[in-house]
């Protein structure tokens, strides 16, 4: 890495998070200010308001606007180095418009490593709290305790089946478990209650009592008894209750297995969850795709300054953010494939990218 790439690295990745401070900064003050009122209101505490809120919600929209953070912090300093005639000065010694994006590659590498991380370990687990307070004190909106007459399937010919689910102390009330082999029934279990184990290392371990099992095979039936049995089943709390925005609570893995586990169930709508899954791996590609599109646009010097550059970027970024919405809710609402409702803005804004490109100063 030459001193040029590390110039460049340094110039865009210092007015990257400058950008991300500045505002941020006035998003937190504008939205303290303007939700004052309901946290009086409902008597959010002041440590709820500040660890499990804001917290939280910055590192959730520096993420979701990174894009937007990307593109200005491009134009910005490109367009200084504009027109302090350090490009032409670049372009003079030799420094072709490959050579010169080098380094802005570099940098977008970093920005995007650091967005899918963040977006698919950090922020998920960080939005359960942020969730959780908006819910209580900004929205007001609860989140179902209970479930009534739950039905799934857990495996593979394996139904399950609760006449009632307390969320709050995770039990299931007149729990039953079917096994079906080549459509005929073989087994049957049922419970007085089914609890669920929130400390226990392994996943999905119930604890069941008064289990009676019901074994059948041909003309013949065996009945057996116990007061307890702890059992491994395919099934969690969060399968009976859906909470808002509970994609956005999940992990990458957790997403994933939601997924497939839900898929193999037969359960239906689950383009919110596949678009959030998609949208995590295509979201990071925007560094790249809008870092060259600012370079390609303020590399060359105007007699404006930044003011026309900038403003063409603001306008592609929002356009960009817009178009990741609308492509989301043509996926839920109008069958449009997960994958190519997350992937099309930036196949759409890579055609930009390459035009602009060509169009550059060389």
């Amino acid at each position: 890495m030459k001193r040029i790439d590390r110039y460049i690295i340094a110039k865009f990745l210092g007015t990257y998070f400058f950008s991300i401070v500045l505002i941020i900064s006035i998003g937190v003050v504008f939205d303290f200010n303007e939700n004052i009122d309901r946290f009086t209101e409902s008597q959010a505490p002041w440590r709820a308001i500040v660890m499990d809120y804001y917290l939280n919600f910055i590192p959730y929209y520096a993420n979701l606007f990174s894009a937007l953070f990307v593109f200005i912090s491009v134009i910005f300093f490109t367009t200084k180095l504009a027109d302090h005639s350090e490009i032409i000065a670049m372009i003079s010694a030799g420094i072709s418009r490959a050579r010169l994006l080098v380094p802005y590659m570099i940098s977008a590498a970093i920005i995007a490593a650091m967005t899918f991380y963040l977006g698919a370990e950090v922020i998920p687990r960080s939005s359960v709290k942020r969730l959780a307070f908006e819910n209580a004190y900004k929205k007001r909106v609860k989140n179902p305790t209970y479930a009534d007459k739950v039905q799934l399937q857990v495996d593979t010919g394996v139904i399950a089946y609760m006449e009632h689910f307390d969320g709050v102390s995770k039990t299931g009330i007149h729990f039953s478990l079917d096994k079906f082999e080549n459509k005929k029934l073989v087994s049957h279990l049922s419970a007085n209650t089914a609890v669920y184990d929130t400390l226990s290392d392994v996943r999905y371990q119930w604890h069941l009592r008064d289990v009676t099992i019901r074994e059948l095979r041909g003309m013949r039936e065996k009945i057996t008894h116990y007061n307890l049995v702890d059992s491994v089943i395919r099934m969690e709390p969060r399968d009976f209750l859906f909470i808002r925005n509970q994609q956005e609570t999940m992990t990458n893995a957790e997403l994933k297995d939601y997924i497939e586990k839900q898929r193999n169930r037969g359960s239906g709508n689950l383009s919110i969850f596949e678009v959030e899954y998609h949208k995590r791996f295509a979201s990071p590609f925007a560094a790249f795709i809008l870092s060259t599109i600012g370079m390609s646009l303020s590399s060359r010097k105007r007699k404006g300054g930044m003011g026309f550059s900038l403003g063409i970027g603001i306008a592609l970024s929002a356009t960009y953010i817009l178009l990741q919405g609308i492509s989301a809710t043509f996926s839920t609402n109008a069958g449009m494939h997960p994958a190519l409702a997350a992937w099309i803005p930036n196949i759409l804004y890579s055609i930009i990218a390459i035009w602009l490109y060509k169009r550059a100063p060389t």
